[in-house]
């Protein structure tokens, strides 16, 4: 069921989301592979980089209204307690500083990979490491 959900949410993606996923794609050729709409502990996550454990989230309005954030903490949680580290930004922030949000992503994510699992990876696949 969350597979098919998520499927139908790749094909809604909203503008901020296409945008960061343009850039996001192009990190692959960094040794970074994010993977859109994913399902995970329960939840389905904008976008993920399973390898490092960074889920990114990309946030409308709504989502600064109490029940969101309540909803929103409880997620960051879960997806932390399984070992993931949650990036929010908002949309204006893709649509205004999109340069400066694939910068953070990339460092965060490039600072969770675990330091032997690349070093072996990079030595398999040439210096290319997936996540």
């Amino acid at each position: 069921m969350a597979n098919e959900i998520a499927r139908v949410l790749r094909k809604r993606m909203t503008p901020q989301e296409v945008k960061l996923w343009v850039h996001l794609r192009a990190l692959k050729d960094q040794g970074l592979h994010f993977r859109r709409q994913v399902p995970r502990e329960g939840y389905i996550v904008d976008f993920a980089c399973l390898k490092s454990k960074v889920v990114v989230e990309i946030d409308g309005a709504q989502h600064g209204e109490e029940g969101h954030l309540r909803r929103d903490a409880e997620r960051d949680l879960r997806l932390a307690t399984a070992g993931f580290k949650v990036l929010r930004f908002w949309n204006n922030e893709v649509n205004e500083n999109l340069d400066g949000v694939v910068e953070t992503i990339y460092h965060e994510a490039r600072a969770r990979i675990p330091p032997l699992q690349g070093r072996v990876s990079a030595k398999l696949t040439g210096g290319v490491m997936d996540c």
